[in-house]
C-alpha cells in the first residue's frame, strides 16, 4: 500500500503503525532523499550541481531498512538515522529532492524494495510525496493523508522538543511550510489523485488516524486480519 502526504500529516508515524498491524515491511522513501543530502555534504558535493549529485545518488551505498521495528539507516557503514533528521539536513532536503535525475535514480531504487518485500511474501507501506502516484500507482491501497497548516507546525514542532531540538519559529516554518511549496513543484501531495482515499488527520489523534487508515485498509483488502 501507498501512502503520501505533505510534512506533519501523520505519514510517517501513521505507516508504521499500519504496518506493524498488518505484518507489511516499511518503506520511508523520503528517507532516502535525506540520505542523498547528507552523503553529498560528506563528500563535498555541492547540492546545487544538480548532475553531480544524480552521479553521486546512482552509486550511493544505501542500506535501507524495511523492518518498521528497526528503522537504522545506514550509509557506507555509517548509521545516520539520528543525522539525517537534524535541521540541518532538513534545510536543504529540497535541494535533492526536486532534482529530477535524482528522483528518477531513487525511484527506480524504491520500485525494487517494493518488488523485492512482495517476492518475500510480506505487504509493504511505501510512504512519501509521490508513491501513490508515480512509484507505485498500481498498490492495492493508496492513501493521501492531509492536515491543515497549523496542525502540521505544531506537530513538528513537538516533535523536535521531544527530541530535544531547538529551533526558531521562523526556521520551522520554512522547513515545512517553504519544503513542502518548493516539493510540490514536482510532485502532487496536497490533493488526492484519482482513485487514492484522501484523509484529513488535522483534528485526529494519532490513534485516531492510524484507525482511520486500518479502516481503509480492512475495507479494500478484506483478507487481511
Amino acid at each position: 500500500m501507498a501512502i503520501d502526504g505533505p510534512s506533519g500529516s501523520g505519514k510517517s508515524s501513521v505507516s508504521k503503525a499500519v504496518a506493524r498491524k498488518f505484518g507489511f515491511h516499511y518503506l520511508d522513501t523520503g528517507a532516502m532523499y535525506r540520505a542523498v543530502a547528507w552523503w553529498c555534504l560528506q563528500q563535498d558535493i555541492d547540492l546545487q550541481d544538480a548532475d553531480s549529485v544524480a552521479r553521486a545518488t546512482v552509486d550511493l551505498p544505501l542500506d535501507m531498512p524495511l523492518n518498521p521495528n528497526d528503522q537504522r539507516l545506514m550509509v557506507d557503514g555509517n548509521d545516520i538515522t539520528a543525522a539525517v533528521r537534524t535541521p540541518e539536513i532538513s534545510a536543504v532536503v529540497s535541494t535533492v529532492a526536486t532534482n529530477l535525475a535524482v528522483r528518477a535514480n531513487l525511484k527506480s531504487r524504491q520500485r525494487a524494495l517494493i518488488a523485492r518485500s512482495r517476492a518475500l511474501g510480506s505487504g509493504i507501506v511505501a510512504e512519501g510525496r509521490d508513491v501513490t502516484t508515480v512509484v507505485a500507482p498500481d498498490a492495492e491501497v493508496r492513501i493521501l493523508l492531509t492536515a491543515s497548516e497549523e496542525a502540521r507546525l505544531n506537530r513538528r514542532s513537538a516533535q523536535l522538543t521531544k527530541a530535544s531540538v531547538a529551533q526558531s519559529e521562523e526556521a520551522l516554518r520554512d522547513q515545512v511550510v517553504r519544503r513542502d511549496q518548493e516539493d510540490a513543484t514536482v510532485s502532487a501531495f496536497f490533493e488526492p489523485a484519482e482513485g487514492v482515499v484522501g484523509i484529513d488527520t488535522s483534528a485526529l489523534t494519532f490513534e485516531q488516524s492510524v484507525a482511520a487508515v486500518n479502516e481503509v485498509v480492512t475495507a479494500q483488502m478484506p483478507t487481511q486480519p
